[in-house]
């Protein structure tokens, strides 16, 4: 909500022939690049520069993750089921967090997916944490269970952000 410059996220569906799809998407982020003037100021994050201990994020959330291309992400799954089909983890129903950085100095950015009644619970968490809301929105309709998603960033200590992520997902109902 603070961020500058302002980011926007963009969620894309469709159905056929996947050379299709994807060359449209193609088109569409062609379009995109040749119609912004804009430029933005540097940000002096290069992933490629990652030194934080993966192990003190791991212990802090209880939960492992991988590091790749100077990124380290952990993810927790959820399920719901749509039509009568099962969809998880591997269809983008779950929880992520992403970190950069150094154990000093990290930034993380991720995403919630939760249960409606989870909602406020993981709200006040992320926020006693430091770690900003940027969207509350939904993925998908006529799911069951209504799965909500929030995407979040924050930067902190990389300790310190990954326990305001434990604390956001002990508020909810996760096996």
């Amino acid at each position: 909500m603070q961020a500058s410059p302002k980011i926007m996220f963009m969620h894309i569906g469709g159905m056929g022939d996947e050379e299709k799809l994807a060359s449209a998407v193609r088109d569409v982020f062609t379009a995109l690049k040749e119609s912004t003037k804009m430029t933005f100021p540097k940000v002096n994050l290069d992933p490629a520069m990652t030194s934080l201990d993966p192990k003190r994020i791991d212990d802090a959330i209880g939960r492992s993750g991988i590091l790749k291309d100077g990124v380290y992400k952990i993810t927790v799954g959820r399920t719901t089921q749509m039509d009568g089909h099962d969809m998880g983890n591997a269809m983008g129903v779950n929880t992520w967090a992403a970190f950069v950085g150094n154990d000093k100095q990290a930034v993380v950015d991720g995403d919630f997916a939760m249960l409606e009644s989870e909602l406020q619970g993981v709200l006040k968490e992320l926020r006693n944490s430091n770690i900003n809301v940027v969207a509350i929105h939904n993925h998908m309709t006529m799911e069951n269970p209504r799965i909500i998603f929030l995407h979040f960033w924050g930067i902190g200590g990389a300790a310190d952000l990954a326990s305001g992520i434990k604390s956001a997902l002990d508020t909810q109902n996760l096996r």
